[in-house]
């Protein structure tokens, strides 16, 4: 098991390489010819798109969580607080 404290960055990596994943897949199916379909060509683009993604999307998700965390606390509130 990975210990607790890599938690942050376990989470930051399978949620970037997913999102990449999906997003890169879309992208180059909508990139390529109709006649590519889900076989051939697209799926080396695709993969091949999918680990340059991830290259940028791993530390892209390292920077924007704390940061996103910070904006959701802003933007919402604790239950039972405020003026009720």
């Amino acid at each position: 098991m990975i210990p607790a404290r890599y938690g942050p960055v376990l989470f930051s990596l399978i949620l970037s390489g997913a999102m990449s994943l999906l997003v890169s897949g879309v992208a180059t199916y909508r990139s390529l010819p109709p006649q590519h379909g889900f076989a051939g060509a697209w799926m080396s683009v695709w993969m091949s798109s999918w680990a340059a993604s991830w290259l940028v999307a791993f530390p892209a998700v390292m920077l924007a969580a704390p940061l996103t965390r910070r904006a959701v606390a802003w933007l919402t509130r604790q239950e039972g607080a405020g003026s009720g």
